[in-house]
């Protein structure tokens, strides 16, 4: 039985709130080793996400980061619908946005990350990503590709949001990797 994205993502969003609170750790440290790999071991900047609706909670991996001395930013969505990253230290107060989500203060200049964490709705094995369908990743993740030859696109989800087949068209950016509390999926 084939199902659209609309579909999916509300089956997926729901499995997810039932299912999130089983799954208790993630090896944060398979990111500082694909991080090693692809950049030797450069401080890079990470572009992160702080969790909600049920999300991986990367709290745990931006706190080893930052103790590590990468720089992290956060995204930022605009009114106009386009989404950035803007620098964030640890711990400064985050901000509630007009969509809910914590944001760093948007006075800060843009950031062209070198790694971009992407919290995901549901994927495959092929590494394409449902989110929650209003293309800001994408837009974005564009953007970086067309600006840097080196970076990473991974995807942060739990090991159950995986499907078959996710419906994918001509906009959606495929990941270079995706994170569950199994492993890294490349």
């Amino acid at each position: 039985m084939k199902y659209d994205k609309s579909y999916l993502r509300k089956k997926s969003i729901l499995i997810r709130k039932k299912n999130y609170s089983k799954i208790k750790k993630f090896n944060f440290n398979l990111i500082f080793k694909l991080i090693k790999k692809h950049f030797s071991n450069k401080k890079i900047n990470i572009a992160c996400y702080y969790p909600s609706n049920y999300e991986v909670d990367t709290l745990g991996f931006i706190e080893k980061a930052v103790k590590r001395n990468f720089k992290i930013s956060l995204p930022v969505i605009r009114p106009s619908g386009k989404m950035s990253f803007k620098s964030w230290k640890y711990k400064d107060p985050l901000y509630v946005s007009a969509f809910g989500t914590l944001e760093p203060l948007d006075s800060q200049k843009d950031i062209i990350p070198d790694l971009v964490m992407v919290p995901l709705v549901a994927f495959d094995s092929q590494l394409n990503r449902l989110g929650y369908g209003k293309g800001y990743y994408d837009r974005i993740l564009e953007k970086i590709n067309f600006t840097k030859k080196k970076r990473i696109f991974l995807g942060m989800a739990y090991s159950f949001q995986k499907y078959k087949k996710i419906p994918i068209n001509k906009h959606d950016v495929k990941l270079d990797y995706i994170l569950t509390e199994k492993g890294i999926i490349y």
